[in-house]
């Protein structure tokens, strides 16, 4: 049965915490709605009522261009060992860029990688677990070296190409602000 949360407690935090993959939702109120899994370790707990993430260069930029649209977006992390368990997270995106002010104190948080664009931090206004009990069990391998290697060969400039070319307007033409000033 699915049980809700007011904030992130301590056993949601240490779930959240041993997480290798996690999903987010966004959407607009028109188009598309996107969903996009996230690995590698980008993903931060800050509080009770924060979690932030480091948002790697990829293929679009859908969750900025849509938390500009409307600030909503969710959160979610399924167990795949023994114990069965989904997580969701609600609440309200906010997108730190690198010349934000506040990037510095997020950054912080993580390793350096190539290709850093942004991070992304959740003010959660709820929280809901759920049995997860249809999930497949899967045994964690280890991490893809691919979207990093990419980011590396393309070094700063053609990061920048790519921005410019690729992630500056959701595929249904929101734009990201990825590079306004």
């Amino acid at each position: 049965m699915a049980k809700f949360y007011e904030c992130l407690d301590d056993t949601l935090k240490t779930f959240i915490g041993k997480q290798h993959l996690f999903f987010t939702g966004s959407a607009a109120a028109t188009g598309r709605v996107n969903v996009s899994p996230k690995g590698i370790d980008t993903l931060r707990v800050i509080d009770d009522h924060t979690v932030v993430y480091l948002d790697l260069t990829g293929s679009g930029n859908e969750t900025a261009a849509h938390i500009e649209q409307n600030g909503r977006m969710t959160m979610m992390m399924c167990s795949f060992d023994e114990k069965p368990l989904i997580l969701r997270i609600y609440g309200r995106g906010e997108v730190i860029r690198k010349r934000h002010e506040r990037w510095a104190e997020f950054k912080r948080l993580f390793e350096t990688y190539p290709g850093e664009r942004q991070i992304v931090v959740l003010h959660v206004e709820s929280a809901q677990t759920s049995c997860g009990f249809a999930v497949p069990r899967y045994t964690y391998e280890g991490q893809r070296d691919t979207l990093l290697n990419w980011a590396e060969n393309r070094g700063p400039e053609g990061i920048m190409k790519y921005w410019t070319e690729k992630n500056q307007n959701s595929i249904d033409g929101f734009p990201t602000k990825l590079l306004a000033e």
